[in-house]
């Protein structure tokens, strides 16, 4: 199988693969012609990989594109999961939207910024004048309701369509992010099998085959907050098989490779 990568960092060990700085695209688009399948592109290259060379790509264009962008993300997630997404409010920003907001979130609510991930740019509001901070800065107002939680998250992992692992993100005393890459710490015990259920589905619904789904409990109930197409490895050490190769063992089984598929090695 001919394979050309656009990040070479996440497909070290992956055997015959080609890679392309992204920014050099247009110059090696002879060399992307001929790949059978092009792996972790930049979103800005998917169209015209996807749309003018008629490439396959991994992840799907569905998980580049939606995981992307948070309001796209939720706006999809609204159509296959509704009731599992906490309560979100999409606005532009305007004064009388802003109003709107204030009259109807109770403090503490949250604020994202549409891009971003690994914690950043997802703000925890407990007054007006941190909720004008934000609105002073971003265009849309994307705001959810706080959903009370025992301080942890849980973040499970995508490849293809089976779940590569799952974890607790359990956030430091006192603070509102659970992200490992924020001072969280990572716990892989009593992993609730609803909540795979529900990440499989949705996965499968929206045919997102590679991200870190993160889902968190309060009252009771399951709720998927957002997914990360690059998700870190700080909670995957130690596992059997490595991230490289689980996508290997994907991309071989899922795509048409013009010449066998070779093994791949195992990273040092």
């Amino acid at each position: 199988m001919k394979l050309v990568s656009c990040n070479a960092f996440r497909t070290i060990g992956i055997p015959g693969v080609t890679y392309i700085k992204p920014d050099l695209m247009f110059k090696e688009l002879e060399k992307l012609e001929e790949a059978d399948l092009v792996l972790f592109p930049e979103t800005w290259q998917v169209p015209s990989l996807v749309h003018g060379l008629k490439k396959q790509i991994f992840p799907s264009i569905e998980t580049i594109q939606l995981g992307s962008n948070k309001i796209e993300m939720t706006r999809a997630l609204w159509t296959v999961a509704k009731e599992y997404v906490p309560y979100t409010e999409i606005l532009a920003n305007t004064e009388a939207n802003i109003q709107s907001i204030l009259e109807t979130f109770p403090f503490p609510f949250v604020a994202k910024e549409a891009k971003n991930s690994m914690g950043n740019g997802v703000f925890l509001i407990d007054a007006e004048s941190e909720f004008r901070e934000y609105t002073s800065s971003n265009k849309v107002l994307y705001i959810q309701e706080y959903l009370p939680n025992d301080g942890k998250d849980l973040r499970v992992c995508i490849i293809g369509e089976e779940i590569y692992a799952a974890y607790w993100r359990i956030g430091q005393q006192g603070e509102f992010l659970h992200n490992v890459s924020q001072g969280g710490s990572v716990c892989s015990q009593f992993i609730p099998e609803q909540a795979l259920e529900l990440v499989l589905k949705t996965a499968k619904a929206l045919n997102i085959n590679h991200a870190g789904f993160d889902i968190i409990v309060s009252g009771g109930k399951y709720y998927i907050l957002e997914f990360n197409v690059l998700f870190g490895n700080q909670g995957l050490i130690g596992r059997d098989v490595t991230i490289t190769q689980a996508i290997y063992d994907y991309i071989s089984h899922n795509f048409s490779p013009s010449t066998p598929p070779t093994p791949p090695t195992t990273p040092q």
